[in-house]
Order: structure tokens, then C-alpha cells, then sequence
């Protein structure tokens, strides 16, 4: 059997969300014990509420998140295939909290690590900021981001959508966001707030990270998986 790897963070009241960002709300909404005198014979259920962002937790960009075109895709109208995938993951985990990763170190990284990115790969990119200060202040702010010879380098190299282990592939002291904006321009979206990418380095894999269908979304929740290649 192959092995999956949980690459999404959980979901919960409490939760870092990217600041700005509608917070994660849960409460109780029905009870097993205010359900039981609904029923005879001993039957009773449980639900719970949830408002959430659909850039909140692990998730992926709708185009029109990125792009404000009346023509760019919502999440529901997004071809299935964006979303699945061969992976490659690289290690990019030496560039320090709000500095730019570049094409060179994007070179760096690929020699040393799978040294192969085919067209119309996955490519994750380890940045170690969840492993570091995942579940702290910091994880909102303190990352480093792909500048714009990173963010063509993913364009040149055919790369057919990508993820990062922080709440966004660009430099957070950016306020340009050269990764957003080469996203916009050649219709490539990513995940965001992956997680255990450390586990995939220099381990082929098959990506899965499917929307909900969400009617207009700007972006969905996703629970992310890597399946591992069988030896």
C-alpha cells in the first residue's frame, strides 16, 4: 500500500489566519443530549457550526482571488486536473524569515535535491516556516517569499501549480507581491499553510489537494495529501 502524508493543518476556533482574513469560528450546534428527546429508541446526533475564511486554513487561490477580471475562474470553475499531480518538493528552508528567495537559490535547491522538475509538475517548496513557528504570532509574519526571478523561474520551468508551508509564497515585508502578480498574469495558482513538506524531500509523489465547491469561491479549504511512490 502507499503511504499518505497529511500535508494540511488543522481546523480550529483559534487558528492563525493571514491577517485581515475572517477568523475560525466552531461552536456546538446540536448537542447529543438536546437531540435524544427528539428520538425514540435511544437514537441522538451531534453537529457542530463553522465560519471560516476560504483562505483561512490549508487551502488554494481560485484565479479570481488573484486576477480582478470579470473572466477569471471562481474555485467551482476550475479544472479538477489543477489540483492533482507527479510532486517535486525542494528545499529552500536556508533563506531567513522576510527575505526573497530567487531563481538562483530556486536553482540551488533543484540541483540538490530531486535535480528533475518535468512540465506540468506540483512543486512544493519547503520553506521550514511551519515546522519553525507553526501555531505562533510569527508564523504570520516572519517567512521568507519567492521575489519575480522566482516567481518566472516557476513559469520557465513549467510548473503547473505550487505550494508553500507559510501563509503565502510571497516576502511578507513586499509590497509589490511579485509572486501574487506573476500568479494573475499567467493564470498559475498555489496552496498555502502546507505542512511536514520536510517529509517529501527527495521522495517522489503523487499530490492531491482537491476544492470544496464552493459557488464563487475566491479560494477553498483543502485537505492536502502526498502519496508516496511504492519502492
Amino acid at each position: 500500500m502507499p503511504q499518505l502524508i497529511d500535508l494540511s493543518q488543522e481546523i480550529f476556533e483559534g487558528m492563525r489566519v493571514y491577517p485581515g482574513h475572517l477568523e475560525t469560528r466552531v461552536w456546538e450546534h446540536h448537542t447529543h443530549e438536546d437531540t435524544a428527546a427528539k428520538f425514540d429508541g435511544g437514537f441522538s446526533y451531534a453537529s457542530r457550526g463553522i465560519t471560516l475564511s476560504d483562505h483561512g486554513p490549508t487551502h488554494v487561490d481560485a484565479l479570481s482571488h488573484l486576477d480582478p477580471s470579470p473572466d477569471a475562474p471562481a474555485i467551482d470553475a476550475m479544472p479538477l486536473d489543477t489540483f492533482y499531480g507527479p510532486g517535486v518538493c525542494i528545499d529552500v528552508s536556508g533563506a531567513p524569515p522576510r527575505t526573497d528567495i530567487t531563481a538562483a537559490d530556486l536553482d540551488v535547491a533543484l540541483a540538490a535535491g530531486p535535480g528533475r522538475l518535468d512540465p506540468g509538475a506540483v512543486l512544493l517548496l519547503h520553506t521550514g516556516t511551519f515546522a519553525r513557528v507553526g501555531g505562533t504570532d510569527d508564523y504570520l509574519s516572519e517567512y521568507a517569499g519567492l521575489d519575480e526571478s522566482a516567481s518566472r523561474w516557476l513559469v520557465e520551468h513549467g510548473v503547473k501549480v505550487f505550494g508553500v508551508d507559510s501563509p503565502s509564497p510571497d516576502n511578507p515585508a513586499s509590497r509589490t507581491y511579485p509572486c501574487h502578480m506573476m500568479c494573475r498574469a499567467e493564470g498559475i495558482t498555489h496552496y498555502e499553510n502546507l505542512r511536514q513538506l520536510e517529509r517529501l524531500l527527495d521522495r517522489p509523489f503523487t499530490f492531491v489537494g482537491f476544492p470544496l465547491r464552493i459557488r464563487g469561491g475566491t479560494g477553498s479549504p483543502v485537505r492536502a495529501v502526498a502519496i508516496l511512490d511504492e519502492d
